[in-house]
Formats: structure tokens, sequence, C-alpha cells
């Protein structure tokens, strides 16, 4: 019965309420919104970290291009022959690291030098000094064996002689036609035989050592001569001085060294040539005149039958027979 009137009197409470709500509706607010149900808390989490700035990765450095160093090569002088290797080294097709390897030398080996070359132009890792050497006998070579016949005989007229089975490989040498060939293997159109004795390689000549030859013994200076007194004259005679006895006549020869010669008459042979510096003598005067003729006698390069005498002295042989004083050019004074 009690439950009952507390009902009753909440229901008339409500609607009072909802009355003076109606008669207020004019003035009224807006509506307070009602609570909105609570609502449980989310189970805290921890905020995550603040995500860290990556540092900069460090700027990689830039790798330079490996200069290549020059190398350190020692004046080298190689004359033909003979040498020591000293160090186990590559011998080459052509002189400079661009010819390929075609044999391999091993230190204390005797190899022939042919001559040395000296490269105008190379590469600072690239020794400049280079010898030409003598193939080593291990060593084969590669022909076209179009060029070999049945009987292993070169048919060209030259052949050449290469570092490999192709025309790309440097040439080692040249065989010439009709020269026999032994044959190792065939490889297509090439045929690798024995080198012959004339093939070559190259090997970089501070890596080979010659014993010190003796230095030549310098050349006896000529002795000194006497200037000709004209261009074009012969070439005066070694002082080695003579007397000759005989006839004067003209040269017949337009050609000869002079144009006097002293001659023997019983043999019409000629002894010398007549040649004189002074030109105060005048052979002319001595024709058919038999006379003793002193002088250093010589011989010209181009007349070497007869020799040539640079007359000192004459004395014509006569029944008033007359000395004629030594007649000498003005630069024999001086020397004497």
């Amino acid at each position: 019965m009690k439950i009952n009137c507390w009902l009753t009197l909440g229901v008339m409470v409500a609607l009072s309420a909802v009355a003076q709500d109606n008669t207020n509706s004019s003035n009224t607010l807006p509506p307070i919104p009602a609570p909105s149900p609570a609502v449980a808390p989310a189970p805290s989490t921890p905020a995550p970290a603040a995500e860290a700035t990556p540092a900069p990765a460090p700027a990689k450095k830039k790798h330079k291009a490996a200069v290549a160093k020059p190398i350190h090569e020692p004046m080298v002088s190689l004359a033909p022959g003979a040498a020591e290797v000293t160090a186990n080294v590559n011998a080459r097709g052509q002189a400079g690291l661009k010819g390929e390897v075609v044999s391999h030398l091993k230190k204390g080996e005797t190899v022939t030098v042919l001559e040395q070359i000296n490269l105008d132009k190379h590469k600072a890792n690239e020794p400049a000094q280079w010898a030409k050497i003598s193939l080593p006998s291990n060593t084969h070579v590669w022909v076209n064996a179009k060029y070999i016949d049945a009987s292993k005989t070169v048919t060209a007229k030259k052949l050449n002689m290469r570092g490999g089975p192709g025309e790309n490989y440097s040439v080692l040498g040249v065989i010439e036609r009709g020269t026999a060939v032994n044959e190792i293997t065939t490889k297509g159109d090439w045929m690798q035989i024995d080198p012959p004795a004339n093939s070559y390689a190259f090997v970089a000549a501070m890596y080979l050592k010659q014993e010190a030859q003796p230095a030549p013994a310098p050349a006896p200076a000529p002795e000194a001569q006497p200037a000709m007194a004209q261009a074009g004259a012969p070439q005066e005679p070694q002082a080695r001085v003579v007397s000759h006895e005989g006839v004067v006549r003209p040269v017949v020869s337009p050609q000869a060294p002079t144009k006097y010669e002293l001659y023997d008459p019983a043999t019409d042979i000629n002894i010398n040539y007549l040649y004189t510096t002074s030109p105060n003598l005048d052979l002319s005067k001595y024709v058919n005149m038999r006379i003793i003729v002193t002088g250093e006698e010589g011989l010209d390069p181009r007349w070497k039958d007869t020799p040539l005498i640079n007359i000192q002295s004459i004395q014509v042989i006569n029944p008033n027979a007359v000395s004629h004083p030594i007649l000498r050019s003005p630069r024999q004074s001086q020397a004497h």
C-alpha cells in the first residue's frame, strides 16, 4: 500500500514539472544535454617516445681514381751482345706495356741484345728504355698456315711471325720464301712453329745487365797537313819526304789531280804527279828536263795508282846543272 502511494506521488511531481516547463517555454534556455554515460577510461598506454630525428649519414668519401706513380728507372745503356736478366720479367711483342706477353724470362738467364730502344712518349708507370732481344728458343711463334706448303716451306715472299694465332698479335720477325719451318701445332688458319734465329721480342732494359766493356782506344789524331791553295785541289800527301829522278811532262788527262807529272823516259811510266803550293814555282819551265825532285809524297784518294809529291826542291840534271832552293808554301814555312 505504502509503495503505491509513493509511486503516485512521484508521477504527480513529474507531471507538475512538465507543465511548468511548457509554461516557461518562451524563456527557456537551450536544453542541457543529458550527461553522457560514463565511459570507462581506456587503459593508460605509455605515449610513444618521440621519434629521434635520424642523424644525417656521414658523407661518403669520394675515392679518387688511383694515379699511377712514376717508376724509378735507372739510366741504362745496352750494347748489342749478351746480357744477364736481373729479375723475373716478361718479354713482350712490342716495346712498351701495350705489347702482349710472348715469353717469361727468369732471373739469371742470358739473352742476346740486338739494340736498345728509348720511347719518346710513354706512361708514368711504363719504362722508357727497352731492349730488343733475340726471342728465347723455348718460345714459339705463329704464322699463317696458308703460306706454308705440304713440305713445311714458306711460299710467300715474306711471311710475318706473330706472337699469337691472329693478325692482331705483334709481329716478331719475318721469314723469307723457301725457309723450312718446324710445326708445333695448328689452330685454324694459323700454325705454331719453332722461332727462327731472326725472331725477336722486347724487355724493359732496366732488368738487363751487361759486363762493363773496356773503352775503345782513342784513334790517333791525324797529322796536320798544309791547306791546298785552290778549292777542289787534290788531298795533300802525308808527310813522307822522298827524292825521285825523272823527266817533266804535261798531263794529258783533264781529270788528273795536277797539270804536270814526273815520268821515267825508259819505261814511259808515271813516277809522281807534281804538286806545289808555291806561287813562285812555274813547272812549265821544266817540261822535257831531267830533274831530281824532293818533297812530301802521298796518295790522293781518287788517284791511288800514282802518288803525288808536294815539291820542296828541284835539281835539274844537265851539263849546266842548276840547283833550285827549297820552295815552301807560307804555311809550310810556319810549320818548320
